[in-house]
């Protein structure tokens, strides 16, 4: 009888794992091949799964995700231990170890078509720039040193007004969850595209599992949940923050979620989100303008307020400790996953923000 129980959910096993594939699959593809049906499905299917699961985990104040994955990953160091014991002492047979493998099966479909479902398909729906009839043109050297010298004007203005410890290194005071919550309600007031239900982002746990991997926030298809790393120096985490509950609001392009994010802190009366956007969006221009005109690059660089060179000299300090071969595994795998989700220049467009930025500037000055 044991042995007809462990065929039978093996096939149990086997059939949800197929099943669930398949729907991820006819998901995705129906979404790559029929965009209209992205941007229906992101309006209406996606909306209530963020509004339902995204308001029942956030009910949690810690990151539900973050807790799973550390279940996830005892459970299955325990039931591999345990089937290795079994095997040395030659009480685990062919059912058995195929029973375990179905459930590994099972477990893998179920996850791939969570995360089509609540992630997947919305990387085909209509982008953030399209939506606010934004148009992001070819811009000239000039044009763009013109954008860095406003933003070097404005960082340098914000830079007084942050709290700091010893060191001069920002710190943040203000309840990041809260604030940015209401940063992204009220920059929705602007776009209707951005409306919606936003539960409070979470900062991890232990933030060594991102920084390991040189991450600063993920977006967890899976309990649609924006999780930030709380390890990072200071002035990332506002801005952090908003960009992953624009990925939890359905626009997963990298520098549209910065470009956003950018957008909610530049329009913030908090100085933390203003500074934090403001030097993220600096960062991302002047490393263009350094590629585009090395010389207005060097004049402006130098005009940088000497506060804004602590949080970045802690920053550098920081990520280097991080240096090694899972942090070049990482961005590989992230590099990897951006173009297989459409994203053509994989890890490098996270600094296509800066074209949004101009582009923007351009338009509302």
């Amino acid at each position: 009888m044991k042995k007809i129980s462990c065929l039978n959910k093996t096939k149990k096993y086997s059939l949800v794992g197929g099943a669930s594939l398949i729907m991820a699959a006819a998901l995705l593809l129906l979404a790559r091949k029929v965009p209209v049906f992205a941007q229906w499905y992101s309006e209406n299917v996606y909306e209530v799964l963020v509004t339902a699961v995204g308001g029942l985990f956030g009910i949690f104040p810690f990151s539900l995700s973050e807790v799973l994955l550390y279940v996830l990953i005892i459970s299955a160091s325990l039931l591999l231990a345990r089937l290795v014991i079994r095997l040395v002492r030659g009480k685990a047979g062919k059912a058995e170890i195929a029973r375990l493998g179905a459930g590994v099966f099972c477990m893998a479909g179920v996850l791939i078509f969570i995360y089509a479902a609540s992630c997947g398909v919305n990387y085909h729906k209509t982008s953030f720039a399209a939506s606010i009839g934004l148009k992001a043109d070819n811009y000239t050297a000039a044009q763009l040193a013109e954008v860095c010298l406003v933003l070097t004007e404005s960082v340098n203005s914000d830079a007084e007004t942050v709290a700091r410890n010893q060191d001069g290194v920002m710190v943040v005071t203000c309840n990041v969850a809260e604030n940015a919550r209401a940063e992204m309600i009220n920059l929705s007031e602007d776009f209707s595209c951005l409306e919606g239900y936003y539960p409070k982002p979470k900062g991890l746990i232990f933030p060594w599992i991102l920084s390991v991997q040189k991450i600063t926030g993920i977006y967890s298809p899976f309990t649609i949940e924006a999780n930030y790393n709380t390890g990072m120096t200071d002035y990332n985490i506002p801005f952090t923050a908003c960009h992953e509950l624009s990925h939890l609001r359905g626009f997963m392009r990298e520098e549209e979620a910065n470009f956003i994010a950018w957008l909610a802190c530049s329009e913030s009366d908090n100085p933390e989100f203003r500074y934090s956007g403001g030097l993220r969006g600096w960062i991302s221009c002047m490393n263009v303008l350094y590629r585009t005109d090395y010389e207005a690059w060097a004049q402006l660089r130098v005009k940088l307020n000497p506060l804004v060179e602590a949080d970045l000299a802690a920053n550098r300090e920081y990520w280097a400790q991080y240096e090694g071969k899972i942090a070049e595994t990482a961005e590989k795998v992230n590099d990897g996953y951006l173009k297989a989700n459409g994203q053509s220049d994989g890890i490098k467009s996270y600094g296509r923000m800066c074209d949004l930025i101009v582009a923007w500037m351009q338009e509302n000055r």
